[in-house]
């Protein structure tokens, strides 16, 4: 069998039952669809899981990223410094406040932005350091907390990927200004489409749930529950429809109600591929740091023909990693790029001049990585059918 879903080839998928079914029902029979008491029992079932004080629903993570800025006042003049191995997400949401995204380059055992890059970047008129929790390992926040602080910055927190990871047993999304959740169809929850703001400040919070709503001084369901709600409310700001509606808030509910379940099951569909893999020369698996409990979203390996990662061997490991991946394909094996150093982009290269080799290890890790099937309910069987493509590529690649 194929590890596809019905979109195509993929290296995971989303997992359903029952209960999403039946909660997705409830809006359409209550006929109250747009953004009502399901996001919020949504909201609510979101704060419990990761223990954050407050936290608002929104249409995705791109949105989420865009609110946090633009309600800390992020715009044209400002900077804003960011890893360059991330989703193109990441760079876009600063772009749209008009201020400049300054990369930095990662760590290549973790993936994530390298703390020792981020103070070189630090000017005048860097306003915020976005840090990206990538493949759900949660970033290195003790070190970006102590520069951020030395210079009054704000610490935003992409956590599109980290559901479920964690720090000494506190769940990622507590050590930032906010952090911003996804729920695309390849993460650990899914709404179809969607994303979560948590944030540990009060007014912060009432900010972005005004500004999610058009600037409304009161959502519809609050209106709803008033006397007088048949007059409209006060909108004192300009705000944006980045609004959840209530069907996905049904979905996320039910999702929610198993997300220890659906996590656990990665964690030990990546146990396996560890194990597997392990003495394999030609792949560096993902990192776990010591205190770190890794949520694998993803589970992202490094390609290496068992050869060091440098820029000089670089072309001809990757000619071989792109092999590799074709061959995998051909044989019904979903894989897929880990995801791509922004830099290299037409959009960013051209517009600030970037070359490929400016961040050399986030070019390593877009030309060398690869994410291998993995999802709740992925079997054993599977996982050895991907690992044996693996072996094999020792010999024949």
């Amino acid at each position: 069998a194929r590890f596809w879903s019905p979109a195509g080839p993929t290296a995971t998928r989303p997992v359903f039952g029952p209960r999403e079914r039946e909660l997705i029902l409830k809006p359409l029979e209550s006929g109250w669809v747009v953004q009502g008491p399901y996001v919020r029992l949504f909201e609510d079932k979101f704060k419990e899981f990761t223990q954050a004080p407050y936290a608002l629903a929104v249409s995705s993570c791109t949105t989420a990223l865009h609110l946090i800025l633009h309600a800390l006042a992020v715009g044209p003049g400002d900077e804003v410094i960011l890893p360059s191995f991330t989703y193109v997400a990441t760079a876009n949401a600063v772009e749209y406040t008009g201020a400049r995204p300054v990369f930095a380059d990662i760590d290549l055992c973790t993936l994530n932005i390298d703390p020792a890059r981020i103070e070189e970047h630090i000017t005048a008129q860097t306003k915020a350091v976005i840090v990206v929790s990538l493949f759900g390992l949660a970033a290195d926040f003790p070190a970006v907390r102590s520069i951020a602080d030395r210079y009054s910055l704000h610490i935003i927190e992409d956590a599109a990927c980290a559901l479920g990871a964690r720090i000494n047993g506190r769940h990622t999304g507590h050590d930032c200004t906010a952090a911003a959740f996804s729920f695309h169809p390849r993460k650990a929850v899914t709404t179809g489409e969607g994303g979560m703001i948590t944030t540990r400040d009060p007014d912060l919070a009432g900010h972005m749930a005004r500004l999610r709503n058009h600037g409304a001084e009161a959502t519809d369901l609050e209106r709803h529950h008033r006397e007088g709600g048949s007059l409209l409310p006060a909108f004192n700001l300009l705000g944006f429809n980045y609004r959840m509606t209530d069907i996905q808030g049904a979905l996320g509910l039910a999702q929610m109600e198993r997300a220890a379940e659906l996590i656990a099951a990665r964690r030990e569909a990546a146990r396996i591929y560890h194990e597997k893999i392990g003495d394999l020369d030609t792949i560096i698996s993902p990192a776990e740091p010591e205190g770190y409990e890794h949520a694998f979203q993803s589970f992202v390996v490094l390609y290496t023909a068992g050869r060091k990662p440098t820029l000089n061997e670089l072309p001809e490991i990757n000619r071989r990693r792109n092999r590799l991946m074709a061959s995998m394909e051909r044989d019904g094996i979903g894989v897929r790029q880990g995801t791509h150093a922004v830099h290299t982009l037409g959009y960013y290269s051209e517009k600030y001049g970037l070359k490929a080799g400016d961040y050399p290890n986030s070019l390593i890790a877009d030309r060398l990585s690869i994410t291998l099937p993995l999802f709740p309910g992925i079997t054993p069987e599977q996982q050895e059918r991907v690992v044996s493509h693996l072996r094999r590529s020792e010999r024949e690649i």
